[in-house]
């Protein structure tokens, strides 16, 4: 009879382990679908990032244009643009723009794309609750990197119940860095020329620009 009922607790709990996972997946692919089905998209957020073993905090605004592959960012002083081959980013303090394969972007890069679908590779899903943020009903999800000694531990999903739109990002990083995204506004389908994700050069008149 113990026996029995030791399987029976085991089914069940297997069970809603199942659930809940099929249900942070169900959430996630809307998401996606609707984030991939845009053309092109404009987000507000703002950001805290601190480090307990530094006991080091900093917080920005910023915004960002994403257009199929290609992106432009502004947070604080800084920008990062990028055409899908080559990332330029401009350290406003140091005068200097760092140009990088876009492929080859670390985990910690503020790319408005992989911020809004990041969910997409890499990870596995749970679902935790529905709770609030402010007076907003929001899913929560957890996400666990699939690789062993990847650069996150864990990432938290907040998705808005009636909208189905990522309200805040959480991640939790090896080094004990912890970085909170807050989507402020999402705009769908705004018109952006091509040249915006370009770096042009003469906007930044005195700047040392490095290739790695």
């Amino acid at each position: 009879m113990r026996f029995l009922t030791i399987i029976l607790t085991f089914a069940a709990f297997s069970f809603t382990s199942f659930g809940q996972d099929a249900k942070a997946d169900a959430i996630l692919d809307k998401l996606s679908k609707k984030i991939n089905s845009q053309e092109a998209f404009y987000v507000e957020f703002s950001s805290t990032t601190s480090n307990s073993s530094s006991d080091s905090k900093t917080s920005f605004s910023g915004k960002g244009w994403v257009k199929g592959d290609k992106y432009y960012a502004s947070f604080g002083d800084n920008t990062v643009i990028s055409n899908g081959i080559k990332t330029w980013t401009i350290i406003k303090e140091e005068k200097t723009v760092y140009v990088t394969d876009a492929d080859e972007e670390d985990e910690e890069s503020v790319n408005p794309k992989k911020l809004m679908t990041i969910w997409e590779t890499g990870f596995k899903s749970k679902y935790t609750k529905q709770t609030k943020l402010g007076t907003e009903a929001v899913h929560q999800i957890y996400l666990y990197p699939k690789k062993t000694g990847a650069d996150y531990t864990y990432i938290v999903l907040y998705i808005s119940v009636s909208s189905n739109e990522l309200k805040r990002v959480i991640m939790s990083m090896r080094d004990q860095t912890k970085m909170t995204y807050s989507l402020k506004k999402f705009t769908s389908n705004p018109t952006v020329a091509d040249s915006k994700f370009v770096f042009n050069k003469s906007k930044y008149p005195g700047y040392t620009v490095i290739e790695d």
